[in-house]
């Protein structure tokens, strides 16, 4: 049998790389933020505008709008005046809380205390 080497985008551009599938979702700048701010629960757009300083109002409908077409979260409109929306996680969006949680903790442990470490290590 002979061997084939494959390159690694042969191998992630495949339709069933989970990994590649995956990443298409959160590594999307803002994703993670916004399924992080709704693991607290329900959220209207202006919760999540103000949660996520710097993301434009495009950009956050954008994002909803993808997350709902992927099933990560569900839209609910109540029939009030003014009219309400609200925005929350499905099963598939609570699914993803332990890659959210891991990514925090890496952060807290690799990115946000570096700068401390570094210090450390150059003084030592």
């Amino acid at each position: 049998m002979r061997h084939v080497k494959r390159t690694m985008n042969e191998v992630h551009e495949h339709l069933n790389c989970a990994v590649a599938a995956t990443a298409e979702i959160i590594a999307t700048k803002w994703t993670p933020l916004i399924v992080h701010d709704l693991s607290e629960g329900p959220r209207r757009f202006m919760q999540l505008e103000h949660a996520c300083p710097g993301i434009s109002p495009r950009t956050l409908s954008e994002r909803l709008d993808m997350l709902e077409h992927e099933g990560i979260l569900a839209r609910r409109s109540y029939p009030e005046s003014p009219p309400r929306v609200e925005y929350e996680l499905t099963e598939k969006g609570r699914a993803l809380l332990p890659i959210i949680r891991e990514m925090r903790k890496f952060g807290r442990n690799w990115m946000i205390s570096a700068p401390a470490r570094r210090r450390t290590t150059a003084a030592g």
